[in-house]
């Protein structure tokens, strides 16, 4: 029982010893790039998807990114939704006949904001990569 217990103490160490090393490295990836802040809206993957997509496009409709991201309807009506709110991506719906289309577009913003967190994942990898 004393052996378990001191088994899971320095297992305990260990992780709280390689959350410490992780906290350095992504401070000194922020120190690196003092100006770009972590961009935690569009790191998730399927809002880094959809930004991705609409920065090599003019437009996508609802459906062509549905079938590009292979999500759901609702799924991806939350993502957007997130995108959208935070002036990321302009959505514009009207009717092509009876049906209804919306479509979207990447924003001045959400451009900015790609970039931004392109350029503080370039300065983590280059800090994980020494030269």
């Amino acid at each position: 029982m004393a052996r378990q217990n001191a088994l899971k103490k320095e297992s305990s160490r260990k992780s709280r010893v390689a959350e410490g090393e992780l906290r350095e490295v992504s401070e000194s990836a922020a120190e690196s790039a003092p100006h770009q802040k972590f961009e935690r809206l569009i790191h998730e993957r399927s809002r880094l998807g959809i930004i991705s997509a609409l920065a090599v496009n003019d437009s996508l409709t609802f459906n062509d990114l549905k079938n590009l991201m292979k999500a759901t309807d609702g799924n991806l009506s939350v993502h957007a939704r997130k995108l959208e709110d935070a002036g990321y991506i302009a959505c514009t719906k009207s009717f092509d006949g009876r049906t209804p289309k919306t479509e979207y577009q990447l924003t001045k913003a959400g451009r900015q904001a790609l970039e931004q967190y392109l350029n503080h994942m370039e300065a983590l990898i280059k800090t994980m990569r020494p030269s």
